[in-house]
């Protein structure tokens, strides 16, 4: 297996609503400070893929206008993922391994503001049984955290310690869109959305994009003092249909992580992409993550959750304390679909 390692990631911060700038411009100042960080030139970039949705924004090929963010010149091969971006990241991987470039851009936006998010998200249910039925993504994810509950005896208050301790990391991170210190007791007082969730169980709605750089063994120790070498990458999926699963478990992430060398040695911090309190404890599980990995120090998507993005930022959080020296070995993982249908699992190294 080809060596390959992320060499910069930049993001901008995560906003409610982006009301001035489009697609377009957000990405511009993203993909020239990763570029800048990298030490690439823009034609030396190999690969240059992409990760969005355009149910978010509202128009077919929306990826097509988001290229001028990259530049028409020099021409450029480009592939596009509608999915979250740490799953473009994965075909940039592949590429990679295949030899015929030495460095690739991966990018991903996502403006879920410009719509009703949990309505948009149910359109990614089977058409035929569950669409018709108008379940939003929040309505499932209470299925999946009843299920939880039920199965492992725990209790509302385990939930809300997911939420203080991932709003109360966030003030470090000054990307996060919440961030501050809440009262236990004064958030279980709170009325449910959809029960056993509150408002602090799920995650914001957010507007953000994020851009990685990866190279090949050479470019990565040539212009990265640090590199953060991908050890192991896989992703696995759930079957379409929620009521034929498990929901208090996740077989697919613990295969992936399985697959990527999870349990291989001592992980120091995992980035686990967990828009809902109570499947940060159903992933801790599935990846053997014990009490001493510290978890989500950026605060995690219950910070921010920008679509199409989040997943791509727990690459690129756990990558960035690899390569400042925070961390020795990171694990990230990111999702997609209703009750961690699909499950991607990177691990990273200095």
């Amino acid at each position: 297996m080809r060596e390959v390692a992320v060499i910069a990631v930049a993001q901008t911060p995560s906003v409610r609503r982006e009301r001035t700038r489009n697609e377009v411009e957000m990405l511009m100042p993203v993909l020239a400070e990763a570029l800048r960080r990298s030490g690439l030139r823009r034609e030396e970039i190999g690969f240059t893929v992409s990760g969005s949705c355009d149910y978010l924004a509202g128009q077919p090929f929306s990826f097509v206008s988001a290229l001028d963010a990259v530049g028409a010149w020099p021409p450029i091969t480009e592939s596009h993922v509608e999915m979250d971006g740490a799953f473009a990241l994965y075909e940039a991987w592949i590429k990679l391994q295949t030899g015929e470039v030495d460095s690739a851009l991966v990018y991903a936006f996502g403006k879920s503001s410009m719509g009703d998010l949990p309505e948009v998200l149910g359109y990614q249910l089977d058409p035929y049984v569950l669409a018709p039925l108008g379940v939003d993504a929040v309505s499932l994810a209470a299925l999946q955290a009843r299920a939880w509950l039920e199965a492992t005896g725990r209790s509302e208050r385990d939930l809300a310690r997911v939420a203080v301790r991932s709003r109360r990391d966030a003030l470090e991170n000054p990307n996060a869109q919440l961030k501050g210190t809440f009262e236990l007791e004064k958030l279980l007082a709170e009325p449910y959305l959809v029960a056993p969730l509150r408002k602090h169980d799920c995650p914001p709605i957010s507007d953000g994009a994020a851009a990685v750089v990866l190279a090949g063994d050479e470019v990565a120790r040539r212009v990265c003092r640090r590199p953060a070498w991908i050890r192991g990458i896989d992703q696995r999926i759930e079957p379409h249909a929620p009521g034929v699963r498990d929901l208090a478990r996740s077989p697919s992430s613990e295969l992936a992580g399985r697959n990527a060398g999870a349990r291989h040695g001592r992980i120091d911090v995992a980035e686990l992409h967990a828009p809902f309190t109570h499947q940060e404890w159903i992933l801790r599980e599935a990846l053997g993550l014990g009490e001493e990995v510290t978890v989500n120090p950026s605060g995690g998507a219950l910070a921010a959750n920008p679509m199409m993005v989040a997943g791509l930022l727990r690459i690129g959080e756990a990558a960035q304390r690899v390569m400042d020296g925070r961390a020795r070995r990171a694990l990230a993982h990111a999702t997609a679909g209703p009750c961690l249908q699909q499950n991607l699992v990177c691990v990273l190294e200095a």
